[in-house]
Order: structure tokens, then C-alpha cells, then sequence
């Protein structure tokens, strides 16, 4: 009488629950690489506006071109290791694609505050920059998550499952037979 609540109702809890602490994994990844973009990028903007004679958005798209190649490499290899990898062109170039129109988001900003408003001390342009990182990233985790790095239908996913099974079940015998061969 003093416990109404069945295991059935318990389960999609623990289904929502796991699927929770997936994306928090997912969105802790994301963010350690894009943080270590982010130092990337704003280290290249401030090296090319304060060493050379760019302008500021042009400084701060070639920093946001280093930033995304660094970014490809590290979401890949670390954030989305365990994602489809079939596809690599296809991957490659909706990255690009993804990628170029985060590029447009950010710079865009960077060139409203300054060209818009006249916002052009360093400051600023830090401070600008920095905020079309952060509206660029959030466009940038959708389109990556949801297009770029997938993840692998159920089904691909299950063969790949049985296919380590039986690999593992045909290793078996062998073992077994070794173990008494050896007694």
C-alpha cells in the first residue's frame, strides 16, 4: 500500500533521464572544444588586428577560418568520435556549409558594431566579437548536432552491435580451447 508507483512508469524516467545526461555529455564536449576555439580565434584576431594593417572584420574572418579548422579536428575526434563516420565528404562539406553561415552570423555582428556604430576600439571589437562567437555557436551546435555529425540510425547501430557479438562468440571456443589444452 505504501509504494503506488510501478516499474513501468519508472522506466521512461530512466529513459529521459540517460537521454539528459547524453546531451549534457554532448553539450560539456561542444563546449571544451569551443572554448579552446574560442581562445584560438580571439588569439589570431588579436594577433592579425594588432600586428597587421586589416581591417577588423577582415582580421576576424581569417580568425574564424583558423578557429573552424581547429574546431573540425577536435568536434570529430572528441566531441562526436562515436557518430556515423560513413560519410566523410558529406560531413566535411555541410561542416563547411555550417561553418561559413556561423562565419556570416559572426562577423556580421563584428562588422554592425563597427561599421554600423563606429564601435572600433579594441575593446569593442573584443567585446563584439566575442558576442557573434556566442550567437554563431548556438546556430553552430544545432546545425552540427542535428546535420553534420549524426548519429547512427538504430539500425546501423544494432548490426554494428552483433556483428562485435559474434566476433566475439567465434573468439570464444577458441579461448576455450586453449584454456584446456593448457590444464
Amino acid at each position: 500500500m505504501g509504494n503506488t508507483t510501478s516499474g513501468p512508469r519508472t522506466k521512461p524516467r530512466g529513459a529521459l533521464r540517460r537521454r539528459v545526461d547524453l546531451l549534457g555529455r554532448e553539450v560539456a564536449k561542444f563546449g571544451a572544444v569551443g572554448g579552446a576555439g574560442l581562445l584560438v580565434n580571439l588569439a589570431v584576431f588579436n594577433l592579425m588586428r594588432h600586428t597587421t594593417d586589416l581591417q577588423v572584420v577582415r582580421a576576424s574572418v581569417i580568425a574564424t577560418v583558423v578557429a573552424i579548422v581547429f574546431n573540425y579536428v577536435g568536434f570529430r575526434y572528441f566531441t562526436y568520435r562515436d557518430r556515423d563516420k560513413s560519410g566523410r565528404t558529406r560531413e566535411l562539406s555541410l561542416f563547411l556549409l555550417f561553418s561559413a553561415v556561423g562565419l556570416v552570423i559572426e562577423n556580421g555582428v563584428l562588422y554592425t558594431a563597427t561599421y554600423g556604430f563606429g564601435w572600433d576600439s579594441p575593446l569593442q571589437s573584443n567585446v563584439f566579437k566575442f558576442f557573434g562567437i556566442g550567437v554563431a555557436t548556438l546556430f553552430r551546435f544545432w546545425s552540427y548536432r542535428t546535420w553534420v555529425f549524426r548519429t547512427l540510425p538504430a539500425r546501423a547501430a544494432v548490426a554494428r552491435a552483433e556483428s562485435f557479438l559474434e566476433a566475439g562468440a567465434a573468439q570464444a571456443p577458441a579461448l576455450s580451447g586453449r584454456r584446456g589444452s593448457e590444464r
